[in-house]
């Protein structure tokens, strides 16, 4: 891969993974409940999503998005409809006490499912994984190298985007210790997850 295709990649992964979306918004939440550590299993879990959504747009199947419509529809629908349950049971979810709990998070497994539904359904990996990642893919050149390339700094750039609103959720829990600004900053976070679900709706229509 050509080194101005590599940072114009870097470049939109960079920007996405730092852009409030429904994966930003569950580790937030995450977070600001139970700690950073915890936060970093459903971040894992976009991450290893992040990895099927790559196999695809490498594999040409994102072509079967135009193809099928009938069937994107039916992930659109399906995407939608797993943000909306994420989103209202962060909304009413109990608040988090004066310092996170990561003695009261779900099982380890459960946090990491939520990362990895959350993606794999979510219509916003349409947007990259969908239309503009196929784009960066050089047909005269082997397809291994540019798949573990891309692989590898999708990955990074996920990571560190979650990783860094994971510790600032930490940064801001002092200022929500109030019941009330708690459920605002809860049901703040619902709703950004649901309208970026949408607007990726719309950005795919």
């Amino acid at each position: 891969m050509e080194l101005e295709l590599w940072l114009s990649l870097v470049l939109l992964f960079f920007t996405g993974g730092l852009t409030p979306g429904p994966a930003v918004m569950l580790v937030l939440a995450s977070s600001f409940r139970y700690g950073f550590k915890p936060a970093l299993l459903p971040a894992f879990g976009v991450a290893s999503a992040n990895v099927l959504w790559l196999c695809i747009a490498a594999s040409g199947t994102a072509v079967l998005f135009e193809i099928y419509p009938k069937a994107t529809l039916g992930l659109k629908i399906l995407g939608i409809l797993v943000l909306v349950w994420m989103a209202i049971s962060v909304m009413i979810g109990p608040l988090p006490g004066l310092e996170p709990d990561p003695d009261d998070a779900p099982k380890r497994s459960r946090l990491y499912a939520k990362g990895f539904l959350l993606q794999i359904t979510s219509p916003m990996p349409l947007v990259y994984f969908g239309m503009l990642l196929p784009l960066y893919f050089q047909t005269q050149l082997p397809l291994a190298p540019q798949f573990l390339i891309m692989l590898v700094t999708v990955t990074v750039l996920e990571l560190f985007g979650l990783s860094v609103y994971a510790y600032a959720a930490q940064s801001i829990r002092r200022y929500l210790q109030n019941p009330q600004t708690g459920r605002m900053f809860n049901v703040l976070i619902g709703v950004v997850m649901i309208s970026s679900g949408f607007f990726a709706v719309l950005s795919t229509a």
